[in-house]
């Protein structure tokens, strides 16, 4: 019965060959001219074949039943027209051929414009008839440049795809893409099932533009809101010209929205977007999403994910293997885990091949990512079923439902086990060979016995051509194998003497059975029978024993980071030296009681009750410090694009995972102002954050927060220190002022159509500045010299606001009665000066000049290093201008808190503001004071004991780390080059996008 079968599959495959090369031809209206028409009524029949229908749905001995690149039937009973070739699949088990939602297959990305020495950039479009900014390109159509690539196609095929959805990958808003089937012997006209399949969007800017804007990460998200405001504005008739950008924007608004983030903060970042205008966003996340999973599963959004894991580190050389960060290291040692974490907490994701440099990988880490814990159901949904509902096309692929496009696999078992073959992906009805399913694999260990003497005999290698190992009483013998249409010649030395065996292989049976030539002349039979799996067990189980341990995720992730979020809690401290800031100045022998996230009490011998207690005897405990100025956890501090980008905010680019927000609680900093740079006169808004280590960026944002927007007046806004690499106005001094007065006077004419009642078109930075001319929002400006200060104020007070603050303002001193005047409060340096030409008349009295005239005082840092000494800056001023200590201490707390207009809420010891403080081990302005313990809302965030045991656990987890990458160096696997990443030291004029 088997070699029935086996000769009437052979004969069948060959019916099929014929059928799969005669039925899908060009349309039947085409002229032909190379004989008489003809068509292929036929159908095919896949029968007694395990039928994976869909990933929950699964036939056994059934049969699968095309016609013209469809499924006609699918299950067990099926009556088989008249005309059907069959193929007896036995054994087999059919599957639907993958999908992969995100590609550039057939589209070459266009090649980076990159700036030479001393151009310009490009300030203004080159392009008439579309939208102002290049980088959004939604009228590109990824059919104008798409090209079949068959080589491509076929390494798809091989790795089990069907189908891939592709796109243009360059710009912002990117286009539209196509949908196509990877049927290589067929036309465009055959293979394209969509040819707008989805609009495709990112943060980055387009390779084939020099135009300068956005030069941010926050400038690309202003710009993505503006074109959702303007495309709204534009569909309202509201715009006399044509701009296709945005006609192709708005037609594509119906079709799938896939945004590529590449990040898990990016994801979140492209979702809250996507809220802001009603749209659900399919996003291409990057694989590090476990690491914030109760996030990414609130954005209810679905997610394609690469699967490209990172190598292990080579750490062979002690000094390079420092280089590497812990965050690389775990990020190595977790990604494995991401798909399994995504599955179990339900987060709906597809697979993609997008950032593999190689497909070889493909199958190698999916089975990576199922030993690690994903499902292979969840597995074979992000294959099919998912890419096929995120594209709308479940109606056509995806399953092998009646109805479907013929797309489908055939292999020889689990279509996730290693030691799975796949023979042949059939897509549209073509079929594509793999694996020549006639060919009958020997893999595996044999006894066998040959006159009277037993023998091991081995064959690995490829089923075409095995290779062979023959053992016999656990002694190696010489011996080699052919193997050709299904005929195994064998030869075995053993001792001097030559056996010749043949045998024809009729079936996939455990048993070979054939005649062999002895040495001696003499023919004899012999057999071998399989032992069960064997080297295949082998195989997968050897790949199961080298799964390293997985180390623990923490918050952040990163070293510091802790392994749960750390809650509030009811703390007692005990006698503690109180700075209160308040009227009742320092209390000695002091209690403080901090609950519900609230400094409760203040007195002397307070009850504990159940809370924590800490002895602060010969202690300080102060209020914590506030950093008025500050670009440390922001991802980029410039939106350098224009001469004003009011558009823009930090809250959309705080980086979370600074370690400098855990350096800056170990020096006591409670709370900060992230300012936007000075690139430009008008800059960015600002983020007022409280360093909740651990916490996402929008969680460590002040709740109501104050709105705030950076100024900035001097040399880094008219670009005197590089005029040769810029045109952008302002370049001087007085073109600043002028430039300020036009933006504000466009707000003005801007709010007055506002409240008129008329059409008008929302513009975010003419809002933003509205609400400083309604002083709704307050102005931090940079500033140095007398006269742009003067400047400044002259133009506030034109349009009757106030300027909130001046920060560095080291001329201060000279302007200090114009500024109480003016009611305008002063951050600056303790004694920093003389680091550019305007600075040259700074002096370190300049903060206790400004205080004794009255001006609400702070210090600053701007500097990552500074930000967690300000208790020793603060304490300069004591030397600098005879400043009181607790006047000084104000500088570094209440005082940035009233600039911050925070001071109802932090800044001081008193009971009902947020339980902000710190203990210090010494007297707070004293170098040798250590912040013992740093508090944000009751929550311990900074404890200088646990540092000293976090510390020593990453000496631990490092080790462990590089042992594990030791291991699978040694074992053979690739590894990468160590890499120092080092994070670019953030200031007021650095552009780094």
């Amino acid at each position: 019965m088997k070699t029935t079968n086996f000769s009437s599959h052979f004969l069948a495959l060959l019916c099929i060959a014929f059928v799969s090369c005669t039925t899908l031809v060009a349309q039947e209206y085409f002229p032909k001219n190379d004989g008489v028409k003809s068509k292929n009524d036929n159908y095919t029949a896949f029968t007694n074949a395990t039928i994976i229908v869909s990933p929950t749905k699964t036939i056994k001995k059934g049969t699968l039943l095309i016609k013209d690149g469809k499924v006609s039937a699918v299950g067990t009973s099926i009556t088989l027209p008249k005309n059907t070739v069959k193929i007896n699949l036995e054994g087999k088990r059919i599957y639907p051929s993958f999908i992969d939602a995100y590609s550039d297959f057939g589209i070459t990305p266009p090649k980076s414009e990159r700036r030479s020495f001393g151009q310009s950039p490009q300030y203004d479009s080159n392009r008439k008839g579309y939208y102002w900014n290049e980088h959004i390109r939604a009228e590109t159509d990824a059919l104008d440049s798409f090209k079949f690539d068959s080589k491509k196609a076929e390494e798809l095929r091989n790795a089990g795809f069907g189908v891939v959805n592709t796109h243009m990958p360059d710009g912002i808003v990117r286009g539209n893409g196509i949908l196509v089937a990877l049927n290589s012997k067929d036309s465009d006209a055959k293979r394209l099932l969509d040819v707008k399949s989805a609009q495709y969007l990112s943060f980055n800017k387009s390779r084939t533009s020099r135009q300068s804007y956005p030069t941010s990460l926050m400038g690309a998200m202003a710009l993505l809101r503006q074109v959702y405001l303007d495309a709204d504005w534009y569909a309202k008739g509201n715009v006399n010209t044509k701009d296709l950008t945005l006609e192709a924007f708005n037609n594509n608004k119906n079709l799938k929205q896939i945004f590529y983030a590449g990040d898990k903060h990016n994801a979140l970042r492209a979702d809250k977007i996507g809220d802001q205008f009603g749209v659900q966003y399919t996003i291409v996340g990057k694989g590090n999403e476990y690491q914030l999973i109760d996030e990414i599963k609130n954005t209810n959004a679905t997610f394609i994910i690469p699967i490209n894991f990172p190598k292990a580190y080579d750490v062979t050389n002690p000094y390079q293997a420092d280089f590497i960060s812990l965050a690389d290291m775990r990020y190595w040692n977790q990604a494995p885990i991401n798909l399994g974490v995504l599955a179990k907490n339900n987060v709906p994701f597809s697979i993609t091949t997008s950032e593999l440099k190689s497909l070889k990988d493909f199958t190698k880490n999916l089975q990576k990512a199922i030993d690690y814990g994903l499902d292979k159901t969840k597995a074979l949904e992000a294959l099919t079923t998912i890419p096929a509902q995120i594209l709308g096309k479940s109606n056509e692929i995806g399953t092998l439902n009646k109805g479907m496009q013929a797309n489908f696999l055939i292999t020889d078992g689990d279509i996730f086990d290693s030691k799975t073959k796949l023979y042949e992906n059939w897509v549209q009805g073509t079929r594509n060979i793999i694996n020549d399913m006639s060919v009958i694999d020997l893999t595996g260990e044999y006894t066998l016995n040959l006159s009277g003497k037993t023998y091991t005999i081995t064959f690995s290698g490829s089923a075409e051509k095995p290779k062979v190992s023959i053992k016999t009483d656990s002694i190696k013998l010489k011996g080699n194998a052919t193997y050709t249409d299904n005929w195994l010649g064998l030869i075995i030395m053993d001792k001097g003497d030559i056996h010749r065996l043949s045998a024809r292989i009729l079936s996939d049976s455990n048993t070979i059975t054939g005649n062999a030539q002895l040495s001696n002349g003499a023919t004899t039979n012999w057999s071998a029978i399989k032992k069960t799996n064997s080297l295949k067990t082998e195989k997968s189980d050897k790949r199961k024993n080298n799964l390293h341990e997985i180390m623990p995720i923490t918050y952040p992730n990163i070293g510091y980071g802790y392994a749960e979020k750390p809650t509030s809690e009811t703390i007692l401290f005990k006698n503690a030296t109180v700075w209160t800031n308040e009227e009742e100045g320092i209390l000695k022998n002091t209690d403080v009681l901090l609950k519900n996230g609230k400094i409760a009490k203040i007195g002397t011998n307070l009850s504990a009750g159940s809370a924590k207690v800490i002895d602060a005897t010969g202690k300080h405990l102060t209020a914590g410090i506030i950093d008025e100025h500050s670009h440390v956890a922001a991802h980029s501090v410039n939106e350098a694009g224009h001469n004003s980008s009011a558009e823009v905010t930090i809250e959309d680019n705080i980086d979370s995972e600074d370690i400098n927000i855990y350096r800056n609680l170990g020096g006591g900093v409670t709370s900060m102002q992230i300012l936007h740079g000075s690139a430009n006169p008008i800059g960015g808004r600002s983020a007022i954050v409280k360093l909740k280590w651990g916490e996402i960026g929008d969680n460590m944002i002040y709740s109501n927060s104050p709105k705030f927007i950076k100024f900035a007046l001097g040399e880094n806004v008219k670009q005197s220190r590089y005029p040769t690499t810029t045109n952008r106005f302002p370049q001087s001094r007085m073109g600043v002022e002028q430039m300020l007065i036009d933006y504000f006077q466009r707000a003005k004419e801007y709010e007055t159509l506002k409240k008129s009642g008329k059409p008008y078109r929302k513009d975010i930075e003419m809002e933003v500045l509205v609400e400083i001319l309604n002083k709704e929002r307050f102005i931090t400006a940079h500033s140095y010299v007398q006269s742009e200060i003067n400047m400044l104020m002259k133009v506030a007070e034109k349009f009757n606001f106030n300027v909130n603050t001046f920060t560095h303002i080291l001329e201060g001193y000279k302007v200090a009665d114009k500024m109480k005047k003016h009611g305008v409060g002063g951050s600056t340096f303790a004694d920093w000066w003389a680091y550019k030409y305007e600075v040259l008349d700074a002096i370190p009295y300049n903060a206790s000049i400004m205080h004794n005239v009255g001006i609400v005082t702070a210090i600053n840092s701007d500097d990552r290093e500074m930000s967690r000494r300000l208790n020793q800056e603060a304490a300069k001023t004591v030397k600098y201008g005879g400043v009181s200590e607790e006047e000084a201490w104000k500088f570094v707390t209440l005082n940035p808190a009233k600039l911050l207009h925070i001071d109802d809420r932090v800044g001081s010891i008193k009971v009902g503001k947020d339980a902000d403080v710190v203990l210090w081990s010494d007297h707070p302005l004293s170098v040798y004071a250590k912040a013992e313990k740093t508090i944000i809302e009751g929550v311990i965030y900074f404890d200088l004991e646990k540092d000293k045991q976090q510390r020593e656990a990453i000496k631990k987890e490092r080790n462990k780390l590089i042992n594990m990458m030791l291991n699978e160096k040694n074992g053979g696997a690739p590894t990468q080059a160590p890499k120092r990443k080092v994070k670019e030291e953030l200031h007021c004029d650095t552009i780094n996008y």
